[in-house]
């Protein structure tokens, strides 16, 4: 079966790892074409409603799925997805939401609405989409003014992985912050692939 036939999923290139897992995990490797969008677009969100459109005018008939939350967009990506109808993202406001859990996410934010969130992929590259993509690594002066009114980190983790607990923990100090860290796996993000979706992609691999 060609790529241009099977269901399609555009997503975030910061949910690489764990989007191949949870597409391993149900047989649909084969069976989904995976397009992802660069990470850096955490820091400009503004840019991820046109390239969601660029892929999605190009995608023909297939069922499609938007492998991102809100993720910073004021609402833009639901206003598009009416242009596409069929069309589903994932629900929640961030990726720390679906790695969580609603439930969960929404029990530590009320808790403590001044937290810092970091996922996996976030720990990893800290340094290059926070320290330095805010400028703090030639401007740490300017670190109260983006996190003054932040009291902790919250490492919603997706691998049990004690050296990535190490550099989360050292992000939080460079913050000067308090850490707190929570193992979720990604189960999350598994449940928030449809089930008609998953449906799709394995009719294919049936047919193929």
């Amino acid at each position: 079966m060609s790529a241009g036939e099977r269901p399609l999923i555009i997503a975030c290139g910061a949910l690489v790892s764990e989007l191949r897992e949870v597409l391993n995990r149900n047989g649909l490797t084969d069976a989904v074409e995976v397009r992802y969008l660069p990470a850096n677009l955490h820091n400009r969100p503004e840019g991820i409603v046109p390239a969601l459109r660029e892929h999605l005018d190009a995608r023909g008939s297939r069922p499609t799925f938007v492998g991102y939350a809100d993720c910073g967009t004021g609402g833009q990506i639901d206003t598009m997805l009416l242009d596409y109808p069929g069309v589903e993202r994932i629900a929640g406001a961030h990726c720390y939401e679906f790695f969580a859990g609603s439930p969960l996410f929404h029990e530590v934010q009320d808790a403590e609405p001044g937290t810092f969130y970091l996922t996996d992929f976030l720990a990893k590259h800290f340094r290059a989409l926070v320290w330095e993509g805010l400028g703090l690594d030639s401007h740490p002066q300017l670190r109260d003014a983006y996190f003054g009114n932040y009291t902790k980190v919250m490492y919603f983790s997706q691998v049990s992985d004690e050296s990535l607990v190490a550099i989360a923990k050292e992000a939080a100090e460079m913050l000067g912050l308090n850490f707190e860290h929570r193992h979720v796996g990604v189960q999350g993000l598994g449940d928030s692939i449809p089930v008609v979706f998953q449906s799709a992609a394995k009719r294919n691999v049936s047919v193929n």
